[in-house]
């Protein structure tokens, strides 16, 4: 569904705005996304591509209740949990994840993930740079490139662009209050220019306001029911028949930004548009009703369409993430927790678990590996596996010994990733952590040597990945570091 902005109203973001017009099923006429794809195959313009969905876990998952479990560690270190065989013989993981071990074939296990800081930001997972500007309550750190380093999916807009005009190349699956929990916000474009910014559908979906407004359930089963919106701005309907005046609508959003540098690349955000406007086709990969009701329970979506609190609702974004890359979309962020995704002071939900880890460890881990699970296997029976990669992983680590709270706290000394599709050799595990998975004790890994294998995986070299800023002064973007050679 396509929502055009008009200017009489105001919105939180303090433009101006006349109301707003939804309208559905554009140009092709409420075709399914198999349709659409099918008739692009049909007549010769479908390319094949490669694509990365990033899995965030905003607030440090432990990652001795998860993937680097210490059995014979003393009690307070390893925790409630029982490592359970995986289908690969001598790996294990945690009991909370029996999908994921029946698959772990399909997966490759980094135990010996460092260099993080003890930041509740998730900068470095998106971007693989400890260095960032302050973002939300984030302090600047070290040295960056004006505008701040991009992340992969505005780099993969810049060097390879779009499959096609009508679906961006990068899209966030971002709810709209994320960054009070993930802090840079998961779609950004960095240097690069808000031209490469990651596509975000779901920015005016208020998940976070609805939990506790009141609203009837029969209002929040339209709102959920209802596709996702494509919001453009101070474009009214009058104008899409009239290709000058929608030049100057795009104009008049380009006067209202800032002249910060946020407005590099508005040529790539009016070509977006128009692409967007001559077809339904991202539309309908968005709409993750189009699926069958028996795939939507793999994926743990419940028939219901009402949220609960603490329910899978974010679950609908696996589903989702699957459908876009489909599309033809490049790169998918999206951030997994509990819903709604927030603090757990504002009555929200992370993976900062300073108390009551193991409690919410049960009700937290076994949804993502359901959501997971589902999507490795979904990918893998439409043969999309080895051209899809995902990295599922979070800003830091947990403190071996368990606090007095029953929590871990911040632990950026050693974390641990899991990696799956894109052609990597699966089934292993790289690296390893000393007897408290305290630090990496062999084969230590960086956040940049895994953006070098997705850059590989994706085919860009990342020794040639250098890119300029708004000065023209180039950067490294992966600073030197090599994929990881066992994954190759």
């Amino acid at each position: 569904m396509l929502t055009i902005l008009g200017q009489q109203s105001k919105f939180c973001d303090g433009l101006s705005r006349r109301g707003f017009l939804r309208i559905g099923s554009l140009g092709l006429g409420g075709a399914t996304l198999t349709q659409l794809l099918r008739a692009e195959q049909t007549h010769g313009i479908q390319r094949s591509h490669k694509s990365v969905i990033m899995i965030l876990l905003p607030g440090g998952p432990p990652q001795l209740d998860m993937f680097d479990m210490k059995p014979a560690a003393p009690v307070e270190i390893r925790g409630e949990f029982t490592p359970i065989r995986t289908n690969v013989p001598g790996i294990e993981i945690t009991e909370l994840m029996p999908r994921t071990a029946a698959l772990m074939d399909k997966y490759a296990v980094v135990r010996s993930l460092h260099g993080a800081r003890d930041d509740h930001n998730l900068h470095q997972c998106l971007t693989g740079w400890e260095t960032h500007p302050q973002q939300g309550d984030s302090q600047a750190f070290g040295q960056f490139p004006q505008g701040g380093w991009p992340s992969l999916g505005a780099a993969v807009s810049k060097i390879q662009g779009s499959v096609s005009p009508a679906v961006p190349s990068f899209v966030s699956l971002s709810p709209k209050n994320a960054e009070s929990t993930t802090r840079a916000s998961l779609n950004q474009a960095g240097f690069l220019g808000i031209g490469h910014a990651g596509f975000e559908p779901n920015r005016r979906r208020r998940t976070d306001i609805v939990y506790k407004s009141g609203m009837s359930g029969e209002a929040l089963r339209k709102q959920q029911e209802s596709s996702a919106d494509i919001v453009l701005n101070d474009i009214s309907l009058s104008r899409l028949a009239d290709r000058q005046k929608l030049h100057r609508s795009i104009d008049r959003l380009r006067r209202d930004l800032d002249n910060s540098g946020a407005l590099d690349g508005m040529d790539a955000v009016q070509t977006q548009a128009f692409g967007i406007l001559t077809s339904s086709k991202l539309g309908a990969a968005l709409d993750w009703q189009r699926e069958d009701h028996s795939l939507r329970r793999e994926y743990g979506i419940s028939d219901s369409a009402i949220p609960v609190n603490g329910g899978p609702e974010l679950l609908k974004q696996f589903i989702v993430a699957r459908r876009l890359v489909e599309a033809g979309v490049r790169c998918v962020t999206l951030a997994f927790s509990p819903w709604p995704l927030e603090r757990e002071s504002r009555g929200g939900h992370n993976w900062d678990w300073h108390q009551g880890n193991f409690k919410k460890a049960r009700f937290t881990i076994p949804m993502l590996d359901m959501g997971l699970s589902a999507l490795v296997r979904d990918l893998d029976n439409r043969g999309m596996l080895d051209d899809v990669s995902i990295v599922v992983w979070g800003e830091f680590g947990r403190t071996p010994r368990i606090n007095k709270d029953a929590g871990r706290d911040h632990w950026p000394q050693a974390a641990s990733a899991l990696l799956a599709g894109g052609g990597m050799r699966t089934g292993q595990v790289i690296g390893s952590t000393d007897a408290h998975a305290s630090e990496p004790r062999d084969r230590p890994v960086h956040y940049r040597d895994i953006f070098a294998t997705l850059y590989h995986n994706l085919g860009i070299p990342p020794s040639s990945l250098v890119l300029q800023d708004r000065d023209g002064r180039p950067h490294q973007i992966v600073g030197g570091a090599k994929p990881i050679g066992e994954l190759l």
